[in-house]
């Protein structure tokens, strides 16, 4: 979903470097390793590195120098998708270097969840060919989107969906939809990117569903990648389409003029909070374990041990 909410706190020039430090290449004779976290993104400022103020690449590093004695450069964390501040995940994935293997991963496993906050979990650890990379290697992503359609929010979803007080209609939601899908040029659906990178603009977009929950509207969309804030602009012109306030036909219109301002007209973007990244698919032949690495670790179960019991 583009550069992690890059503009607060961060300059400019910090961010570019920043930029090329996660793009470097790991130095040789070096172990990469590969993880699975999960996280509640409400209280972080994305996922990018900022020193200033919280982000999730930066908690993660901290816990990750104190368990491997590394500093960050030799570390060279890189994520797969640079979520906003406020997004949530359930399958970002990460990658990151040692100069030493390890026979088992299920104590370091343990220790990073154990130094991390509650609001974010490493779901599981596991070696990593030299081929893989986090973000190079990556073939498709699965973003999911939350909208709370009715006129009373539940206060246990208010983190995580929209909440949409007018009735929308899903049948005119899921006709416009359809246009989505396809290889298309997502200029008028991508806010510009604050930094120096050069960005493919066509995207291909492999399904775009939107499942009815009670009164949870959860739009899933799966594509070959995202430009940044694609998918909850491509939202927030959805729910005005199932307000009624625009016609379905109007996602080809505005997809063929390639320019955010005429997206801007008729629907601003949808906050972040009802935005999920689901999951990140990668090539099959970069997935593989090497032979002389340790089995993946998925935490690690403890078994309660029988005690007698004084009666009394």
């Amino acid at each position: 979903m583009g550069y992690a909410a890059l503009g607060v706190g961060l300059p400019l020039a910090a961010a570019h470097l920043d930029d090329l430090y996660n793009q470097q290449t790991p130095p040789a004779n070096t172990y990469k390793w590969r993880l699975v976290l999960s996280y509640d993104g409400t209280r972080f400022s994305g996922w990018q590195y900022q020193p200033s103020t919280p982000t999730l690449q930066c908690l993660l590093e901290q816990a990750l120098t104190r368990v491997t004695k590394l500093e960050r450069k030799d570390l060279c964390v890189v994520g797969a998708s640079r979520t906003d501040a406020g997004v949530h995940a359930l399958g970002q994935v990460a990658q990151f270097v040692t100069p030493f293997n390890y026979k088992d991963l299920q104590d370091m496993h343990a220790a990073l969840n154990g130094l991390l906050p509650p609001d974010v979990r490493i779901r599981e650890i596991s070696p990593a060919l030299p081929d893989f990379h986090a973000r190079f290697s990556v073939t498709g992503k699965i973003y999911h989107y939350k909208i709370y359609n009715d006129t009373v929010m539940d206060p246990f979803h208010r983190l995580y969906a929209y909440h949409n007080l007018s009735k929308l209609n899903v049948s005119v939601m899921k006709e416009a939809a359809k246009y989505f899908v396809g290889k298309h040029d997502f200029s008028s659906f991508a806010n510009k990117q604050r930094n120096d990178r050069i960005v493919n603009p066509v995207k291909n977009i492999s399904r775009v569903d939107i499942i009815e929950k009670g009164p949870i509207l959860q739009v899933e969309v799966e594509g070959s990648g995202f430009l940044y804030r694609q998918v909850r602009n491509m939202v927030a012109l959805l729910i005005q389409i199932g307000r009624e306030a625009l016609p379905p036909d109007i996602v080809p219109k505005i997809l063929e003029t390639c320019d955010r301002k005429e997206l801007a007209k008729v629907a601003l973007v949808a906050p972040p909070h009802g935005l999920f990244l689901v999951e990140v698919k990668y090539n099959e032949e970069h997935l593989g374990l090497p032979e002389d690495g340790p089995s993946t670790s998925f935490g690690r179960h403890h078994s309660i041990s029988k005690c007698k019991l004084q009666y009394y």
